[in-house]
């Protein structure tokens, strides 16, 4: 065994083994790390773009939520304004409606003063018709006249 000969047919072996790898094992393993590198670079691409389209949505949602402020800010002036409108209103028709409430009470005691007057009137010309005659049935005596126009005095 001469050693120079076992040395060449490593080298040669070895030649074929690299020749074997290159020709056959490194294209797919190759092959394997170029997809596997973009598919990785694909991934960054897309954490990138999907960082920046939350980046946006979160703008967006922010913009949505001061301009949902804004509205509920201009709807709580709004009701308020309607609330404040419709008090006056009420008071308004409170007012009115007072006021009509007082002008009937006016009316209604203005009917009565009338009414009592009337009955007053009645009864005083009754009672001077009844004074006039028990003073016409006696004989007129001044004093049993101031008698008698007291009495009627009394019952007025």
């Amino acid at each position: 065994m001469n050693i120079n000969m076992t040395l060449i047919g490593q080298l040669i072996s070895f030649m074929i083994f690299v020749w074997i790898c290159k020709q056959y094992v490194w294209p797919p393993i190759i092959k394997h790390m170029e997809d596997r590198q973009s598919k990785i670079a694909s991934g960054l691409r897309d954490a990138e773009r999907a960082e920046h389209e939350l980046k946006i949505a979160k703008e967006k949602a922010q913009d949505y939520v001061v301009e949902a402020k804004a509205q509920a800010a201009k709807l709580i002036e709004q009701a308020n304004k309607r609330s404040s409108q419709l008090i006056e209103d009420a008071k308004e028709k409170a007012s009115v409606e007072s006021k009509r409430i007082q002008e009937q009470a006016h009316a209604e005691v203005e009917k009565q003063k009338q009414q009592v007057k009337e009955e007053l009137r009645g009864k005083v010309v009754a009672l001077s018709i009844l004074g006039a005659e028990k003073i016409l049935e006696q004989q007129i005596d001044d004093q049993k006249h101031r008698q008698m126009l007291g009495k009627v005095a009394e019952s007025l």
